[in-house]
């Protein structure tokens, strides 16, 4: 059956079916190959897209920007500073004013109310650059990557988010895996467990009995057996600084380590990450944190550095599946 997207909002993988998912995935490969082979139709010339960024960002500004330039469109860039949405102009009528101007909204910030409230008035596409429970472009560059790295289909592979499994990483990963019949298992504490948003689990899971897919959620090691991917995400960000002594002590047992690769008895598993990470003491955080006497890496140099690791080319596939959701849905 024929796909079609025109028009269409990109708020969360839950709103796709699979076979919308697996379009999108198609048409970044396509787009990944045309690009690296010097290939520009510019089949966005004379449209126009503005970024609302409420959170700062270094991969998902320059994925929409670089994507929509690639393919002829212009960009608007607008922080919270440049911005009178929420402040002197409600959410409604910032969406219908920014719909009059442009074809496509990206929005980047915290409640997933906000990207549906602008995506309700804008009469346009929105697209989700991250929330505080989800981050869908993430996941579809998450998923080339596996494909592009694991030699099996994607309903046969295994993927262990080990650490904060109560982020928006972890909730996107349940959403990716479960649309398209995937084993997920979220590895973390379970104090942690217990903290997770309910409703999300059973959404999941009522897709999950349609697709095939096993949602799991384990504080043991033995869950680490057979994957095929390992990912994470930082412990803490910035503005959480407080957090830090309890979060390490919580977390510090679900650090990716080569032991923990080891345990997967897979000696092809992949590392990824969404970035940015903590794997050294090169950042500034990282170094004033390890002069408290906390060590914030929820990841080793040595796994990070090693051959298992693949994020930097799932960075740049960050920008192949961003432009391939702007194709799909405004083209």
């Amino acid at each position: 059956m024929a796909v079609n997207l025109k028009g269409r909002s990109f708020l969360t993988l839950m709103d796709f079916t699979p076979e919308e998912i697996r379009y999108m995935l198609d048409l970044a490969h396509d787009l990944k190959a045309k690009k690296r082979a010097g290939i520009h139709n510019e089949v966005l010339k004379g449209k126009n897209v503005v970024l609302l960024f409420e959170k700062t960002s270094t991969r998902t500004r320059c994925a929409f920007e670089v994507a929509c330039l690639d393919e002829g469109a212009h960009v608007t860039f607008l922080d919270s500073k440049s911005s009178q949405m929420g402040k002197k102009e409600s959410l409604e009528d910032t969406a219908k004013v920014l719909g009059r101007f442009y074809d496509g909204i990206e929005y980047r910030g915290y409640e997933q109310s906000v990207v549906e409230e602008l995506a309700k008035y804008a009469g346009v596409p929105v697209w989700n650059g991250l929330t505080d429970v989800d981050h869908p472009t993430q996941i579809l560059a998450d998923l080339l990557t596996i494909e592009e790295h694991v030699s099996k289909p994607l309903n046969k592979v295994k993927v262990v988010f080990c650490g904060d499994i109560r982020n928006n990483m972890s909730y996107a990963w349940m959403y990716g895996c479960a649309k398209l019949g995937m084993h997920f298992v979220a590895y973390g504490p379970e104090a942690l467990a217990d903290e997770m948003d309910k409703s999300i689990i059973e959404k999941v899971n009522a897709v999950a009995k349609e697709t095939g897919a096993k949602i799991e959620i384990s504080s043991t090691p033995d869950c680490l057996k057979g994957a095929d991917v390992l990912y994470t995400d930082v412990w803490a960000s910035m503005g959480e600084e407080a957090e830090i002594p309890e979060r390490v002590k919580l977390l510090t047992p679900y650090k990716v380590t080569m032991e923990m690769v080891e345990q997967t008895e897979n000696p092809d598993v992949i590392f990824l990450h969404c970035l940015p990470s903590f794997h050294d003491f090169e950042t500034t955080m990282a170094k004033t944190q390890k002069e408290e006497g906390y060590d914030i890496r929820e990841v080793t140099d040595e796994v990070f550095r090693s051959r298992h690791s693949k994020v930097f080319d799932e960075a740049e596939n960050r920008m192949h599946t961003i432009k391939a959701v702007i194709v799909a849905t405004i083209a």
